[in-house]
């Protein structure tokens, strides 16, 4: 295995901040919210409110392994992970915390609407995120390697297909399958998906222009060739 040479970057830090941030926001933000939009020659296009923030991730995931390599990468990856699981106990503790007798009860049930996921959806929302991302940085890699770092927005969006492909599959049916009728469990779990993936492709030039200046502000453009991709590691 071919470690990092250790490094001190001026940006790797803020990035794995704003990734952290984007993911908790987006995951205690909207989760629960279906919404439509009433598109011109197909009609009603249901979606869950959440997707619109998202997909922001996987940019920064894109980002994150395309300059700074796959290792890098995963461990900004656990971060995330961490405080997800952290975001989701306090949020149970919070939400079923006894109520002082001043408090409002309506105030008490919003509370527990909003922040009391379940268990279910904590499990979703953390299998769904661990293996989406780790499948986007492990094709976003391997990609850069066959295309010599070519055509950086094939693989950004190939590797976004995929991830958000096993995001997808996970996440809907193990926090709605049985709660939701299947049909508008298929309808959002497609609508959500389609929606990430043009999202990726919507924000190529925005990818472009970030990766250009990371790649010439840090002097690195990291090539996977001997790493170890092992998602459980924190090797770099």
């Amino acid at each position: 295995m071919n470690e990092h040479p250790k490094r001190n970057y001026k940006y790797y830090d803020l990035i794995l901040g704003a990734f952290v941030a984007v993911l908790l926001c987006s995951n205690l933000i909207g989760v629960h919210k279906v919404t439509v939009i009433n598109l011109p020659f197909y009609g009603e296009y249901i979606y869950g409110a959440g997707v619109l923030f998202f997909p922001i991730s996987y940019l920064f995931g894109d980002i994150l392994t395309e300059v700074y390599g796959y290792a890098r990468s995963r461990k900004v990856i656990w971060a995330g992970f961490g405080a997800m699981i952290f975001a989701s106990l306090m949020a149970f503790v919070v939400a079923n915390l006894p109520s002082a007798s001043t408090m409002d009860p309506e105030r008490q049930k919003a509370i527990e609407m909003i922040f009391g996921s379940t268990p279910r959806i904590v499990l979703a929302s953390l299998s769904a995120f661990w293996l989406g991302e780790f499948v986007n940085s492990f094709v976003l890699a391997k990609i850069k390697l066959l295309m010599s770092g070519k055509l950086l927005f094939v693989r950004t969006i190939t590797s976004t297909i995929f991830g958000e492909i096993a995001d997808s599959l996970i996440f809907y049916p193990i926090a709605f399958y049985g709660i939701w009728s299947n049909e508008q469990l298929i309808s959002v779990m497609i609508g959500n998906y389609f929606i990430k993936v043009l999202w990726e492709v919507i924000a190529t030039p925005f990818t472009y222009l970030v990766v250009g200046f990371l790649k010439r502000a840090e002097h690195e453009d990291y090539y996977d060739k001997d790493t170890d991709f092992n998602p459980f590691s924190l090797e770099t």
